[in-house]
């Protein structure tokens, strides 16, 4: 089971039919076909640059296919996704050529069908399952819960005992909101309750507000 590869960048090329792509990594004189999303082929670098990629090795009856990721949490999120009924590698993949793992959790907390069915291949019906199919696996596989505990470590480090309020906005800066985004969403929060409701109730007005 191939867990990682590195090597030298010596080709790589979009599929045409599909939003994904395809490099060739030569690693100890072998080259590895690797599938990858689209938006991680291009952060490959220059074609003769030294790459790292994690893989999913993908065992089937007449294949043994290699799935590339830059980052450990796009393959864990891949994982999940194919866990999914109905989802297989190239669904997968196609989800995240459109989406980062972070926007992925935040159409998920969000309830955000629309957003799911920008993908080609998922429809109305498909993305209200994956919704409801990926609450469960985000929570646990993705490390959903560790988004809050860095917003509060984080405020907690800064030596004083943030509020809710205070933590939700590390929170929502650690998902990658810019600062007048996360002014709106913490503009109509209650001042008291638990960091979870808070930064729940700052991403649905954050999705509403699209």
């Amino acid at each position: 089971m191939i867990g990682s590869l590195r090597g030298v960048l010596l080709d790589r090329t979009l599929r045409g039919d599909h939003p994904s792509g395809e490099a060739l990594v030569e690693a100890g004189g072998v080259g590895y076909r690797v599938l990858l999303p689209a938006s991680a082929l291009a952060r490959l670098g220059e074609l003769g640059s030294s790459v790292f990629l994690h893989i999913h090795t993908h065992v089937r009856e007449d294949a043994i296919i290699l799935y590339g990721f830059p980052t450990r949490d796009e393959r864990r999120c891949f994982e999940s996704l194919i866990a999914a009924h109905g989802v297989g590698p190239a669904v997968a993949l196609a989800l995240l050529s459109v989406h980062s793992p972070v926007t992925l959790r935040r159409a998920v907390v969000t309830d955000d069908a629309a957003a799911l069915t920008l993908v080609p291949g998922v429809g109305a019906k498909t993305a209200s399952r994956l919704l409801i199919e990926l609450k469960t696996r985000l929570d646990f596989d993705l490390d959903l819960p560790e988004l809050v505990s860095v917003g509060s470590s984080a405020a907690r480090g800064a030596g004083s005992a943030a509020s809710p309020k205070a933590e939700v906005r590390v929170a929502l800066a650690g998902l990658g909101y810019g600062a007048e985004e996360m002014r709106d969403a913490l503009s109509g929060l209650p001042e008291e309750g638990s960091l979870e409701e808070l930064l729940r109730l700052a991403l649905r007005r954050l999705a509403g507000a699209r």
